[in-house]
């Protein structure tokens, strides 16, 4: 295979947290997307970032999108600890493989 072959944009994928607390508290999935090609920068910053938790933190926040492909979280803006958590953990696993 050429290398050339393996290039493509980055789509939009929808992530579901569905699990059964989230949705009976929530009384529905949540849902957002994410790019499924990140650039390496991205990965190199979480790291090698100086103060670890904090960098994995705002990297996930740039990667946490609406359905457009813009951030969901905005300066200021904060999702409930235990959904943000749930959320980094669900995009932990895509991003490992």
């Amino acid at each position: 295979m050429k290398l050339n072959q393996l290039i493509a944009k980055p789509q939009l994928v929808k992530m579901t947290l569905d699990d059964e607390e989230t949705v009976q508290e929530f009384g529905e999935a949540i849902e957002w997307w994410y790019w499924d090609r990140q650039p390496l920068e991205k990965f190199f910053k979480i790291a090698t970032g100086d103060n670890q938790g904090e960098t994995i933190l705002a990297t996930m926040k740039e990667m946490i999108l609406d359905e457009s492909g813009e951030p969901l979280l905005k300066e200021g803006d904060s999702l409930p600890n235990k959904v943000f958590l749930k959320v980094v953990a669900k995009m932990s696993e895509v991003l490992g493989k």
